[in-house]
C-alpha cells in the first residue's frame, strides 16, 4: 500500500482553508512520517491583539490530548511508584468510598465510572469561570464517593481518574511536569511544559478564543489543571515527541505498544480506549490517538503505527471538527474512504424505557445525555454508530423505540412523552446541604448560583418526572436532565450521574 501524501497534503489545506478569515484565530496541521515532516498547513492569528499570524511554533494547551503523555509516563518510570492493578484507595487513603476502590487501570482507561470533577461542579453551580485549587478539589471528590456506574461494565469519558492517579504520584513526591522534563522533554530537545492553573504563565502562550455568534472573545476557565489536559507546547515540538512513538526509539521506545494495548470490560470484550490513546477504524486499517478540547482551544492526532504515519492538528479556536478532519486526512493518505456520514434514525427526542436517560437524534448527530456524536451508516442495514472510543454508539430503530450500545453497554429509548406534570412537580426551591447548594424553579426557568454569576436554564418536559435542562456555561451549551423521584431531585450530565438535590 502507497502512502498518498500529496493526497492527504491536499485534503489538509483544504481543511485549514477553512480558519482563513479575517482577523480569525487559526491553527496548524502536520503531515509526518517516523523520520520527517512530509507537510505543513498553517492559518489564522496566533493572536488576535497582536495580529501574530498562526505557525508551527505557536504554543497551545493541548487540552486532553494530554493523558497519552501522562499514561506513557505513568506507565513507565510511574511503574516504581505504583502498578496498574493498584487500587486507589491504596495510594490515596482519603478515598473511603466506592471511588477509591477503581484501579489505576481503569482510571486511566475510561472504564472507572468515576464522576467527571467538571461536570459535578457545573451541577452544583460552579461556572467554568470559578477558580479552584488542587487541594480542595481532592477533599470534595473524597467526600464525593458514589460512581456512575459498576466499574468495567462500561465506557464513558471522564477526566478525574487521570487526576487522582496523579494525585496518587504527587503524594509520593512525584511531579507530572518533572517527569515530562526529564523522560520526553529533555530527551528530544523539546520545549512542553505543564502549568497547574489556566493563571500561571507561560512562554509564548497563543491565546484561546471562541465565537459568541458575533465576536471573536478571550476563553479562560477557573478549574485546576491536571494530567488530564494540563500540557502546554508547539505542534513543531509535540511531532517530534509522535515521530519519537512511531519509530519506537528514545523516549518513545514502547510506549505505543503499551498505551495501545487491549483493555477488556467486566465481560471480556474489548473497549477500543487504551491507556490515554483511542484506537480509530478505517476500513481494515487500525489508527491510534487522542483529541482535546479546553475553552478556546483544540487538537488532534492519528497515528498508523504499522506504516509509520500521522497527522496532527492544533487550534486555538473553538469551533473545529477535530477528530474528523484528522479521519478525512488519514483516509486520504492511506487511499481509504471513510464510511457514509448519516442514519436512518427519526429526529426527535427519546428517553431511555428504564434508566435516567435521554437521547436526541438530530441532523447527523446523536446527543446522548448532552455529549454529541456524530453518526455513520454502520454495516447492518439500518445501523447508524459513531467513529469515537470515547463514546462509542451503534443504534437502530426497533419500531419507535431505538436500541443498541452506548459506552458498550445496552440501551433502548423511547420516544419522549412531554406533559405538564413533570415540571409543574418540580417547582420550587431545591437544595444541596453539603455543599451549600441551591437551585429554583420558576414556570420553565431554572436558577442556580449567586447573584447576576447565577446560572440560568430553560427547561422542557421529556415525561414521566423528567425535565431536559438547557443553559450557557462559558463558550459551552450544557444540557442536563432532571429526574424527580418525591422529594429528590437527581441532575444527570453523561460524564456525572451523582448529584442529587432534595426539597
Amino acid at each position: 500500500m502507497t502512502l498518498e501524501w500529496q493526497r492527504a497534503a491536499a485534503v489538509a489545506e483544504e481543511i485549514v482553508q477553512g480558519w482563513r478569515q479575517p482577523d480569525a484565530p487559526g491553527g496548524a496541521m502536520v503531515l509526518f512520517d517516523a523520520r520527517q515532516v512530509q507537510s505543513t498547513h498553517c492559518a489564522g492569528l496566533a493572536d488576535l491583539a497582536q495580529q501574530t499570524p498562526f505557525s508551527l511554533d505557536s504554543v497551545v494547551r493541548f487540552a486532553s490530548m494530554t493523558k497519552h503523555l501522562f499514561a506513557a509516563l505513568a506507565t513507565g518510570p510511574g511503574r516504581r511508584y505504583l502498578s496498574p492493578d493498584d487500587r486507589l484507595v491504596d495510594h490515596l487513603p482519603q478515598l473511603r468510598g466506592a471511588n477509591g476502590q477503581v484501579t489505576v487501570g481503569q482510571a486511566l482507561d475510561m472504564s472507572s465510572g468515576l464522576p467527571d470533577l467538571r461536570e459535578t461542579l457545573s451541577l452544583i453551580g460552579l461556572s467554568v469561570y470559578n477558580a479552584t485549587t488542587d487541594a480542595d478539589l481532592l477533599a470534595f471528590i473524597a467526600a464525593e464517593g458514589e460512581l456512575n456506574y459498576l466499574p468495567g461494565s462500561e465506557v464513558s469519558y471522564t477526566n478525574t481518574g487521570y487526576r487522582l492517579v496523579e494525585e496518587a504520584l504527587k503524594a509520593k513526591g512525584v511531579r507530572f511536569d518533572a517527569l515530562l522534563q526529564q523522560y520526553i522533554c529533555q530527551p528530544l530537545d523539546i520545549s512542553l511544559t505543564a502549568p497547574e492553573t489556566w493563571f500561571d504563565v507561560v512562554p509564548g502562550l497563543a491565546p484561546g478564543y471562541w465565537f459568541d455568534g458575533s465576536r471573536w472573545r478571550l476563553a479562560s476557565a477557573g478549574l485546576h489543571l491536571s494530567a488530564s489536559g494540563s500540557v502546554t507546547g508547539s505542534l513543531r515540538h509535540l511531532t517530534r515527541w509522535l515521530q519519537a512513538l512511531l519509530s519506537d526509539s528514545g523516549p518513545g521506545a514502547g510506549v505505543l505498544q503499551r498505551l495501545s494495548a487491549p483493555r477488556t470490560l467486566a465481560d471480556g470484550r474489548v473497549s477500543g480506549y487504551g491507556l490515554g490513546l483511542a484506537s480509530s477504524q478505517i476500513g481494515t486499517q487500525t489508527l491510534f490517538g487522542h483529541g482535546g478540547s479546553h475553552a478556546g482551544y483544540k487538537s488532534y492526532f492519528l497515528l498508523h503505527p504499522e506504516r509509520h504515519a500521522g497527522v496532527a492538528l492544533v487550534a486555538n479556536r473553538e469551533d473545529i471538527a477535530t477528530s474528523e478532519s484528522a479521519l478525512r486526512v488519514m483516509a486520504a493518505l492511506l487511499n481509504r474512504t471513510l464510511p457514509e456520514k448519516g442514519h436512518d434514525l427519526a429526529p426527535g427526542l427519546y428517553v431511555g424505557e428504564q434508566e435516567a436517560e435521554w437521547l436526541e437524534i438530530g441532523g447527523d448527530a446523536a446527543t446522548w445525555l448532552g455529549a454529541s456524536e456524530t453518526l455513520w451508516r454502520g454495516d447492518a442495514h439500518g445501523d447508524a454508530r459513531s467513529l469515537s472510543s470515547t463514546l462509542p454508539l451503534r443504534l437502530r430503530h426497533d419500531g419507535a423505540a431505538i436500541v443498541g450500545e452506548i459506552g458498550h453497554a445496552p440501551r433502548r429509548f423511547v420516544p419522549a412523552q412531554p406533559d405538564s406534570a413533570s415540571l409543574q412537580a418540580m417547582q420550587g426551591r431545591w437544595f444541596l446541604p453539603q455543599w451549600r447548594s441551591e437551585l429554583e424553579i420558576v414556570g420553565e426557568r431554572l436558577t442556580m448560583g449567586i447573584g447576576p454569576a447565577a446560572l440560568v436554564a430553560r427547561l422542557q418536559s421529556l415525561g414521566g418526572d423528567r425535565v431536559l435542562a438547557t443553559a450557557q456555561d462559558g463558550p459551552w451549551q450544557k444540557r442536563f436532565m432532571l429526574q424527580r423521584r418525591g422529594d429528590e431531585l437527581r441532575l444527570v450530565l453523561n460524564r456525572s450521574r451523582v448529584v442529587r438535590f432534595t426539597r
